[in-house]
């Protein structure tokens, strides 16, 4: 994690020995603990700059065995990752799963990931275009901003939709799910339909 700018870390920064990696980038390593902690951390330092009038300084602090190198150039980036997984999915869900009741972040986080996983393989079919967007613009453009109706045919229920399905090529996905899920040996009835099969309709 980046290490905070308090001066017990930004007061010992120039007087590390710090190692050339390659031209205008070095990294240093040391102990360092809060004051009355008995946990000690790694502190590491990247130093970029060819100057000593001109060098910029980023901590951070890990409790890893892993070489500085490896965590600050490789592990650290990733991090970028989660930040747009939260950007993108936290309307799903996510944004609201943070509680200290256990029992309740867990089962907010059980719903999400059952909204995710449904909408996934949806998000997936979509135009490159529409891979881009957040589950909040989504949902508003995909799932909440199209016509249709909803209609029981012997054990089918067929959901159709009325216009704007064309820029989405919904049709090449989801017209007769049902004979696709039969051909790859699916069985396309849902159980918490009461064995109906789902199928869609584009007009």
């Amino acid at each position: 994690m980046p290490a905070p700018a308090i001066k017990k870390i930004t007061g010992r920064l120039e007087h590390l020995q710090y190692k050339p990696l390659w031209a205008g980038y070095a990294l240093a390593c040391t102990d360092f603990a809060f004051d009355n902690s008995p946990h000690t951390l790694k502190l590491l330092v990247q130093r970029q700059g060819e100057r000593e009038d001109a060098y910029n300084y980023k901590p951070f602090l890990t409790t890893s065995s892993q070489t500085a190198l490896e965590l600050v150039t490789q592990i650290f980036p990733q991090r970028w990752t989660i930040e747009e997984f939260f950007n993108f999915n936290g309307d799903i869900g996510w944004n609201r799963a943070s509680t200290f009741n256990l029992n309740i972040k867990y089962g907010k986080q059980t719903l999400a990931l059952i909204a995710q996983a449904a909408t996934h393989q949806l998000k997936n079919k979509l135009p490159d275009n529409y891979k881009k967007w957040t589950a909040a613009h989504t949902a508003q453009q995909v799932l909440t901003n199209m016509e249709g109706d909803i209609r029981v045919e012997n054990d089918t229920i067929i959901v159709t939709y009325y216009r704007d399905h064309e820029a989405l090529q919904l049709r090449n996905h989801y017209e007769n799910i049902a004979q696709r899920l039969e051909a790859e040996n699916v069985n396309p009835k849902i159980p918490w339909l009461f064995d109906y099969k789902l199928d869609f309709r584009f007009k």
